[in-house]
């Protein structure tokens, strides 16, 4: 027997087997699997505008202080609008960045008073949503007439694994555009951590 003839029985044998049965998965399953590729809370933050420097914007740090357990960051104007008496460079507002845990325990404070409703509006093309309150009461924060009502916005950032090469100091890097965050992922994260309900959707957030 021939070293042709030989091959051909080969091929044949293997032919006869039929082809493989384990199932193969299709990319999205792949994509879904993948551990790098899950969406998890970069930063939250927490911003009070007050509109004026003064004892209004201090009371305003404790609410915030009180929140997070941080020591919040005043933040300046950056023109003057004489129609609300605003000045550049004056300090207008307080804010506090949180993350991993105590980001996600205010987060959901902050939804429960929104009832986990939000309109697909407070999503953002980056994969980013915001939303706000009126009273920081509603948060569980113990009423003080001494410091009054305020209300506060909420921003939150989410990313995934490997987001980091875009903003370390030693060997930047840029993030692949099918590893970004999409608005319409954003949306289904929220849906499914939160059990969530978005409202005004268009046809191609539900598509």
């Amino acid at each position: 027997m021939c070293i042709r003839d030989r091959y051909q029985r080969r091929v044949r044998v293997f032919l006869s087997f039929g082809p493989p049965t384990t199932p193969t998965m299709s990319v999205s399953e792949k994509k879904r699997k993948n551990p790098m590729r899950k969406l998890r809370i970069l930063k939250l933050v927490v911003n009070i505008c007050v509109g004026e420097s003064g004892d209004r914007l201090t009371r305003a740090a404790k609410v915030l202080e009180q929140l997070t357990e941080q020591t919040p960051v005043y933040s300046k104007a950056r023109y003057t609008v004489r129609t609300f008496g605003i000045r550049r460079n004056e300090k207008i507002a307080v804010h506090a960045t949180v993350r991993g845990a105590k980001a996600e325990e205010i987060l959901k404070k902050g939804l429960a008073v929104k009832e986990f409703e939000l309109k697909a509006a407070n999503f953002s093309a980056t994969g980013n949503f915001g939303f706000g309150i009126q009273e920081h009461i509603d948060l569980g924060i113990k009423y003080d007439p001494h410091i009054g009502i305020y209300g506060m916005d909420f921003y939150v950032v989410l990313g995934r694994a490997g987001y980091s090469v875009a903003t370390r100091r030693r060997c930047k890097s840029r993030i692949g555009p099918s590893h970004l965050v999409t608005k319409k992922e954003a949306m289904q994260w929220f849906e499914q951590t939160y059990e969530g309900v978005i409202l005004g959707k268009t046809a191609a957030d539900k598509s």
